[in-house]
Order: structure tokens, then C-alpha cells, then sequence
């Protein structure tokens, strides 16, 4: 189960302190008025916090007092994940393999999603690796057709590798479809 946690959510810009502001033996309304302010922002900014969790984490940090203490607790645990999500995301890149069973497209838009994710996550790939990549991940079945692309002088974008793929998938198609109408009208014949 992959765990994560957007350390995009941040609270208002309004500066919570650590802690509640102590009163003085002889308090004064200006005195009680900045510790009720507090506790009141103390409150709300924690329970926005608790708020934007999943059930189960909810019933995990609802136990915390404090926003201060609540923010740190979240940032501690998934902050330091973060580098996990990132091995994880590029551990799927690698090891995705392509299958003849579902379409090239599809499984190339999926390559993109994984690569996007990648961007997201602070890492780049730039676009010659991320055509070599999906080349390289083509199935067996495509073998003659990846050596054509891997042997070409130009260099493709990825927008001109998905044009080549598609029309290469269509002609494979028409290609079995034509096969099958021939083998057919063979067996008529013989009838």
C-alpha cells in the first residue's frame, strides 16, 4: 500500500506560535483577548489540518493538542517518504515492460503518466531518453520495428514516435484482418 501525503497543503499565512501565550498573574483583557485569538487559530488551523486526512490517519493525529505539534508529526513521517515515492515512481518506469495483449498506445500514454509523475517529483528526463525508453520497452512481437527506429539518423520527438506507433499498430491490424479475410475466402474455396 502506498502511502502519501501532499506537503502542498500549507496553512494561511497568519504565523501560529509554538505554543499558547502564558498570562501574566494580573491579566489584562488585551492579554486575555491575544490568548483566546490563539487558542481559537490554534483550533481551526487543526481541525483544517484533521480535516484534509483519510479516515484512518484522521483517527491517528486527531490525538494531537497542538497545530504546531500536529504539522511537525505529518511532516516528520511523509516528508522523509517522499524520497521513497520517488524510488517507487522510477522503480515502475524501469520495470515497465510492454505486453502485445493491450494496445502500444495505451501502454505508451501509461509510459507518459509514469514519466509525468517523475517531472512532478523533481526529476527530469528529457525527451531523447524518454523516446530511447519507450523504444526499448516495445514487445517482442515488435522487434523488426524497434531496430528501424533504434537505427534512424533523425531523432524523434515523442510526438512523431506516437504518430510512427500508431500508424504502425493500424497497418498490423489491417495486416491480421486482411489475413484472416484471405484465409477465410481459402476455406471457402476448398468447401
Amino acid at each position: 500500500m502506498e502511502q502519501t501525503f501532499k506537503s502542498d497543503f500549507t496553512l494561511p499565512n497568519t504565523e501560529v506560535p509554538e505554543e499558547c501565550p502564558k498570562a501574566p498573574e494580573q491579566p489584562t483583557n488585551e492579554t486575555f483577548n491575544v490568548i483566546e485569538a490563539w487558542k481559537h487559530s490554534d483550533f481551526l488551523y487543526r481541525n483544517y489540518i484533521l480535516n484534509g486526512l483519510v479516515d484512518s490517519l484522521y483517527n491517528v493525529y486527531s490525538s494531537f493538542t497542538t497545530t504546531r505539534g500536529l504539522w511537525e508529526a505529518l511532516e516528520k513521517k511523509y516528508k522523509t517518504e517522499d524520497v521513497g515515492t520517488k524510488k517507487f515512481i522510477v522503480g515502475k518506469f524501469l520495470d515497465f515492460k510492454m505486453i502485445d495483449s493491450i494496445t502500444i498506445i495505451n501502454q505508451v500514454e501509461e509510459l507518459q503518466i509514469l514519466i509525468n509523475k517523475i517531472h512532478a517529483a523533481g526529476m527530469m528526463i528529457n525527451e531523447t531518453f524518454q523516446v530511447a525508453s519507450i523504444i526499448e520497452k516495445l514487445s517482442l512481437s515488435w522487434k523488426n520495428f524497434k531496430n528501424y527506429l533504434k537505427y534512424k539518423r533523425k531523432e524523434l520527438s515523442i510526438e512523431d514516435l506516437i504518430v510512427r506507433l500508431r500508424i504502425e499498430e493500424d497497418n498490423r491490424k489491417n495486416d491480421k484482418s486482411i489475413g484472416k479475410s484471405f484465409m477465410e475466402a481459402m476455406t471457402h474455396i476448398v468447401e
